[in-house]
């Protein structure tokens, strides 16, 4: 039996994050069994909470046999833990992700020899040169670059692994077809073709305040450990090294400017018991002799790399910078931004094709979809849900809906 269609059924039925493990456990890992139970057999072991449960068993296993058909269409691989590919680190995790959508390499997934390199987005050229360099040295032994795929230390981390033709996660923080952060999708695709972008989210997803603490967890229990580079007092990049820490990981810090508020994180980190990282070998001596057989010792770096790849890297931007500075500057003019409505697809149920016919570029809340269409909440909330998996509307603040 094909176990995924379960999986993705669980997983939207109890939502990113949920506490899981317990559940999954008692029923051996077999999700079919736990669609096949009542509702008293599940709220018995009092591992969810009514509510939970209620909602779990009341959801539809139409709405996972799209994002399987979504998933398939675009070429996006389904790892759940029946898997061969789930990652390893992952399994013991109360809140493990029960589907990761993975664009790319998923065979990358198992390397337990992973280290996620996080920090701010807005960072300094001496943060992207060091977490750039510390990847690259990481990479050139072996090791997989975990990170965000955010600007910042996350891209210098990601482009590191990519110098050296080694392998990098990049999770998301949204769904896989969701036009985020379109300026770093060069960079998506590079990563998708020499690792994998991977996310617990389904297709179409939008990125929120809540789906980025949430992904965070896979980014620390992907890996042996997180390095944090660059963070300042109230960076997100905080919160994978809490959960790191959390999760039985190791947390490092690079130590930076004492009287700069971009580095106020990462020496408090090391103030409350991080390791500091002044050479690779900071990071390197707590897994060499657990990874003896897989290092190449003839390899191995000296103390300084880090330091001098940083220094390359730095003097490379210098040059970059001096080469924009003497280009003649081009007039900028001033486009206007049209919204073309897609044309509907051939397939889309009945009352999806009513709804999206109504919504267009000025957002319409729900209850005016529902009221003006003359359906039933639930009924325009499954036409919804279908528009946003095909990527054809946007939901913004207050259940209002916009085309995309």
């Amino acid at each position: 039996m094909n176990y995924d269609l379960y999986w993705v059924w669980l997983s939207l039925g109890l939502g990113a994050g949920a506490s899981c493990l317990d559940l999954v456990t008692y029923f051996e890992w077999n999700p079919y069994e736990i669609y096949g139970s009542t509702f008293n057999e599940i709220f018995s072991l009092n591992v969810l909470n009514k509510k939970r449960v209620e909602k779990l068993k009341s959801f539809p296993i139409e709405k996972a046999e799209e994002i399987l058909r979504v998933s398939k269409e675009n070429g996006w691989k389904i790892i759940t833990p029946s898997s061969e590919y789930y990652p390893p680190n992952l399994l013991h995790l109360q809140d493990l992700p029960l589907v990761l959508y993975v664009q790319g390499d998923e065979t990358v997934l198992t390397n337990e020899m992973s280290v996620s390199v996080v920090g701010a987005r807005k960072a300094s050229d001496y943060g992207r040169a060091v977490a750039r360099a510390l990847s690259s040295a990481m990479a050139s032994l072996g090791f997989t670059i975990v990170s965000g795929g955010a600007l910042g230390i996350d891209s210098a981390a990601h482009q590191g692994a990519l110098d050296e033709n080694g392998k990098t996660i990049c999770v998301l923080g949204c769904g896989l077809g969701t036009k985020y952060l379109m300026e770093n999708q060069p960079l998506r695709d590079k990563i998708a073709k020499n690792g994998a972008v991977i996310t617990e989210f389904p297709p179409m997803t939008p990125a929120s305040r809540t789906t980025f603490p949430l992904r965070n967890r896979i980014i620390s229990g992907l890996t042996l450990g997180t390095v944090v580079v660059e963070a300042g007092e109230k960076s997100g990049s905080l919160i994978t090294a809490r959960l790191a820490a959390e999760q039985g990981r190791d947390v490092f810090a690079v130590p930076g400017d004492l009287v700069s508020s971009s580095f106020l994180g990462t020496n408090n980190l090391i103030r409350n018991g991080a390791t500091p990282v002044f050479s690779l070998n900071d990071v390197l001596e707590e897994y060499c002799y657990r990874f003896f057989d897989k290092l190449n010792n003839e390899t191995r770096l000296p103390d300084d790399e880090i330091m001098r790849r940083a220094q390359e890297y730095l003097l490379a931007n210098e040059v970059k910078e001096e080469v924009k500075k003497e280009e003649p500057k081009k007039e900028k003019v001033k486009e206007e931004k049209v919204t073309v409505k897609k044309a509907p697809p051939s397939y889309l149920t009945p009352n999806a094709l009513k709804v999206y016919e109504l919504i267009q570029d000025e957002p319409i809340h729900v209850d005016e979809i529902t009221n003006i269409c003359k359906l039933s909440t639930d009924a325009t909330l499954s036409a919804l849900t279908e528009l946003e998996i095909y990527g054809l509307i946007t939901q913004i603040s207050g259940r209002r809906y916009k085309i995309n």
